[in-house]
């Protein structure tokens, strides 16, 4: 048996299950082995059979007999039935929907029962039991096999030999044995035709006869300067826990694996970044202190730290002759919404724009700018003219809707639409140095002549390859920057982004006033809505989030009870705004051309709502990222216990982006005392990173969004609460790589590496 091979080969499945382990991601010995339990229940004490009373929560030992499988004749469900029988007595088990429990077991076997009393009288009976199998030796007290009965495995931990694990491991009876003996039971994440009852029967079918063949791909000199146990051992501690102490130290384990895997993957990579070729931009340093000097604002001090650290990359190593040699730049910049990262991505740009390709004495180097949505695209468009107007800058924009060049030849304050035929045409020759738009950059028509800055908003994860796509005809790879105004605890960054330099702007631009943001009880919203007048009154714009987009079906008794965009927006209409134009924006709206039925568009909307058109835009969390309207000074949040604290900090950004006073009102819907102190956080927290932090201690790594997007497993995202884990993965994975970048002498760790990056989980 091989943990490569599929699990079918090894259990005979129905195809019902097939299914339910398909949706758990399950199809080999290895995934199967890698689906961990997500708690452990502890039986309590045994009693006799005779003794048992209806609605006992029992712990029955004795001899199964009787098992069949029949259909209950009312739903016509299969029940698999038994008899276990003690030394004073016997009662019937039956166990619902798992009609494989009778064939996993024959007559006479000894096992321990653990499960709830039903019935009354003599037709009592154990409904759904959980079953351990147990030899002739655990009955009675349960003492431990002696050790004289153990061998010696080299596989365990120093000074776990004869441990808990060890015993269970080296016995040639069950693999559940430990967990029965201490009475703790695996409970697994289960799927419709799969129980937690059933996962623990496979594994025990199937651990032992991998379990010699498991190679540990983690060197034994990192596991012991952490005090880790070895894979082999982790699997049974995982699965078979002695006590909850032996679990938790598998699962410490697992979660180091993981961290550690992704700290390799992004160290390779950075290893292979350092040895391409990059452009050497070298601007000088009165220019670019000409450039910053035309700010509307005085840079921040971290504007101005993360403007140098950017530079420093980009202007390369000075060799002993004298010239330089460039090594392409990676760097996340992250910073809240209105800290400024636009103004430090326009000085970069400035100073590949003022930097001459090698070799020559005329044009420029390039930028590609990329926005995630049309609306941002053209937003950073704006902001680039307004930072490069007084700059002989020719700047071009590619949208699926028209394209755009600035300066115009008539009007030179002021952008013209050309065909996109002759942009392209531009931006292959050279003569447009910089180009904004969204992934349309990436497409084969775009071609570059001296591409050498890439510029990625809120997409961090842009590869080597795609940065060679986008430069296409050069062999030097361009630098990037990538920008995120999403607060990112520290752990996730130094996990998810170790490829990446990161810098952060922790500093807002002087005459922000910090918003103020108030939690309001549903009785107390007349007093947010009077304070919303006023507002509205001096001029101001609102957004109103609502968490859905239509009602729910009445029909459907567990729709989602939440505020709806379009039935929220005809109330405020007709019962508290009327005076005030109230419009709507989702996700399902087209982007743009509208409809056959003359409907609107978000761009539509959005255009409105900044030209002052809308007063009050009600919006699903589609405004999160990428809208820029900085009359906007209010914000109401229905259901707010429905989004996570970064969530709600990005849709607070929505309104600061100027020196007006800034309002959030954050209304939840449930009022629990975990929902208000989460709630709470947001005004207490200084800035979205420790937001961020909050979040994902508060609400737990499994709620937290983008975990799909990132990979990484629940036992993985634990890993993020400790930051001890994560920086000891991450030096160890930096020594390995910057000792041995081809990871040659460790053939396990390489063959497992790879088989990670093939897949998107542990396989």
């Amino acid at each position: 048996m091989r943990l490569s091979d599929p699990l079918t080969e090894h259990l005979r499945l129905m195809e019902q299950q097939k299914g339910a382990l398909s949706r758990l991601n399950i199809h080999t010995v290895q995934s199967l082995l890698l689906h961990f339990p997500f708690r452990y229940d502890t039986a309590g004490d045994e009693s006799t059979i005779s003794g048992l009373v209806a609605g006992q929560e029992a712990t029955v030992i004795g001899t199964l007999d009787k098992l069949e499988t029949k259909k209950s004749w009312k739903r016509k469900i299969p029940v698999s039935e038994g008899v276990i029988q003690d030394a004073s007595g016997k009662i019937k088990c039956m166990w619902f929907n798992q009609p494989y429990i009778a064939k996993m077991y024959q007559n006479g076997a000894l096992v321990k029962a653990v499960g709830k009393v039903s019935g009354s009288g003599a037709k009592m009976y154990l409904a759904n039991p959980q079953l351990e199998r147990v030899s002739a030796t655990d009955v009675g007290l349960f003492s431990p096999p002696q050790k004289n009965s153990l061998k010696k495995s080299s596989d365990l931990p120093s000074g776990a030999e004869d441990g808990p694990a060890g015993q269970t491991f080296l016995q040639n009876s069950s693999v559940l044995g430990s967990s029965v003996a201490k009475g703790l039971f695996a409970q697994y994440p289960e799927s419709r035709g799969v129980t937690s009852l059933w996962m623990r029967h496979a594994i025990q079918k199937v651990l032992p006869n991998v379990i010699e063949e498991i190679e540990d791909p983690i060197p034994a000199e990192i596991l012991k300067r952490y005090n880790l146990p070895t894979l082999k051992t982790a699997l049974v501690w995982i699965h078979t826990p002695h006590n909850l102490k032996d679990a938790e130290a598998a699962r410490k384990r697992f979660a180091f694996e993981e961290v550690f895997f992704i700290q390799l993957e992004r160290q390779r990579e950075r290893a292979a970044q350092a040895k391409e070729k990059g452009f050497t931009v070298d601007a000088p340093p009165a220019a670019i202190d000409e450039f910053m000097s035309a700010f509307p604002f005085t840079a921040t001090v971290a504007q101005k730290r993360a403007i140098n650290a950017i530079l420093k990359d980009m202007r390369g190593e000075i060799l002993p002759s004298g010239a330089r040699l460039g090594h392409p730049m990676s760097r996340l910049l992250e910073g809240d919404v209105g800290s400024g990262k636009t103004a430090v991505a326009a000085t970069a740009s400035y100073a590949a724009v003022r930097t001459r390709p090698q070799g020559q004495t005329f044009g420029t180097l390039q930028v590609a700018y990329m926005a995630p949505t049309e609306i941002l695209a053209k937003q950073h468009f704006e902001s680039f003219i307004k930072y490069f107007e007084k700059f002989p800058i020719n700047i071009g924009l590619i949208t699926g809707s028209g394209c755009f060049k600035f300066p115009s030849k008539i009007r030179r304050n002021q952008p013209t639409t050309i065909s996109r035929t002759q942009l392209l045409k531009w931006v292959a020759n050279g003569e447009i140095p910089v180009v904004i738009g969204t992934h349309a950059l990436i497409q084969k028509s775009v071609q570059f002549k001296h591409l050498a800055l890439v510029i990625i908003d809120e997409q961090h994860r842009f590869g080597t390859n795609q940065r060679r796509q986008l430069a296409k005809k050069e062999v030097r790879l361009p630098h990037l920057l990538s920008m995120t105004a999403t607060p990112i605890p520290r752990t996730l960054a130094l996990t998810i982004y170790g490829d990446l330099d990161l810098t952060l702007l922790d500093e807002m631009p002087p005459g922000r006033k910090p918003i103020i943001t108030e939690l309001v009880k549903p009785e107390e919203r007349g007093d947010a809505y009077t304070l919303m007048r006023r507002e509205l009154k001096a001029g101001r714009q609102a957004y109103v989030i609502c968490p859905r987009i239509d009602e729910p079906d009445p029909e459907k008794a567990f729709a989602l009870q939440a505020k709806s965009v379009k039935a929220e927006a005809k109330r405020l209409k007709k019962e508290i705004f009327p005076e005030y134009e109230i419009d709507i924006l989702h996700s399902k709206m087209p982007s743009r051309g509208g409809s056959a039925s003359g409907g609107k568009t978000k761009e539509g909307v959005m255009r409105d709502f900044a030209d002052g058109k809308i007063d009050i835009l009600v919006a699903t969390s589609v405004v999160e990222v990428g809208v820029n309207v900085p009359n906007a000074t209010m914000i109401f949040i229905e259901g707010a216990e429905r989004f996570g604290l970064s969530q709600l900090h990005q849709l607070r950004g929505r309104v600061v982006r100027s020196t007006h006073q800034a309002y959030c009102f954050v209304c939840p819907e449930t009022r629990g005392e975990k929902t208000m102190d989460r709630l709470r956080a947001l005004s207490k927290a200084k800035n979205g990173f420790e937001l961020a932090e909050m979040d994902l201690m508060q609400r737990g790594p499994g709620e937290l969004s983008g975990r799909q997007q990132w990979g990484i497993s629940d036992i993985g995202m634990e890993a993020l609460k400790n930051l001890k884990l994560v920086e000891a993965a991450r030096t160890e994975a930096v020594a390995l790589i910057q000792k041995e970048p081809e990871l040659r002498k460790h053939p396990a760790l390489l063959a497992a590496l790879m088989r990670r990056t093939q897949t998107t989980h542990f396989e």
